[in-house]
């Protein structure tokens, strides 16, 4: 058993953002609770709670409240720019994962490896499993090594790769989804992050072994929208569909 089939008990395990959206504390947490119930509902997998819109106490205020509510997802973090702070709360908190958008090629040689000890020091310390971007969106490319170079070197520092294109809401380019799989061999659970639409979506899980959704779970289909029951029952009705194909 894999490490992600150890915590999904589904193919293609599909997890879905919380950006923590509203005007201050109290209202961010509102509607991340009312955003998980319905994905919850809905039958969703993962929820990742994410500070895109929020800071670090309203992501430690939602993870306070989710665990308590046994809603049925499993639960993740994604701080970004703030890896430590991720590690911290899955040490404080049973979350499943951890997200973390560059896990190799966005440094220079002379840091990376003073990076790769710390991220494996933080990783032995939690039993989260970690998804981890290689050449992920808004991340530079500094490595001075090829793609398949950085590939391989980050699956090496995670149980789980996560592949986008360029931008948010931007779909993820299937030849380089192959691409990721030919250079891991297969070996390393990948992860579509971006850009999944009720119309790709049985393409998207057919190529990769995972799905994050955000935008197109919104009211407007944009990162700055609310999440809408309506489109969380359609994009999950085609989830089921395609498993069931693929099955």
């Amino acid at each position: 058993m894999t490490a992600l089939a150890s915590v999904f008990a589904v193919r293609c395990p599909i997890l879905g953002m919380l950006h923590l959206a509203g005007n201050d504390p109290e209202s961010k947490l509102a509607q991340a609770l009312e955003e998980a119930r319905i994905m919850a509902g809905a039958g969703i997998d993962g929820l990742v709670v994410e500070n895109y819109f929020g800071g670090a106490e309203d992501v430690e205020r939602v993870l306070d409240r989710l665990m308590g509510l046994d809603l049925g997802p499993r639960i993740g973090v994604n701080m970004l720019r703030d890896n430590d702070r991720a590690f911290a709360l899955a040490r404080r908190y049973p979350v499943a994962f951890i997200q973390i958008d560059s896990v190799c090629g966005h440094l220079p040689p002379e840091q990376d490896d003073a990076f790769a000890a710390h991220l494996a020091a933080e990783r032995a310390s939690v039993p989260a499993l970690l998804l981890g971007g290689v050449r992920f969106k808004y991340q530079p490319v500094l490595s001075g090594r090829d793609e398949a170079g950085d590939v391989q070197l980050g699956a090496a520092r995670c149980d789980g790769l996560v592949v986008t294109s360029d931008a948010t809401g931007q779909e993820t380019d299937l030849a380089k989804v192959a691409r990721f799989r030919a250079a891991t061999g297969g070996d390393v659970p990948l992860f579509i992050g971006a850009g999944v639409t009720n119309a790709n979506l049985p393409a998207q899980m057919e190529a990769a072994d995972g799905v994050i959704v955000g935008s197109w779970l919104k009211d407007t289909h944009k990162d700055t929208g609310r999440v809408c029951a309506d489109h969380v029952a359609t994009f999950m009705a085609t989830v089921h569909a395609a498993r069931s194909a693929y099955a």
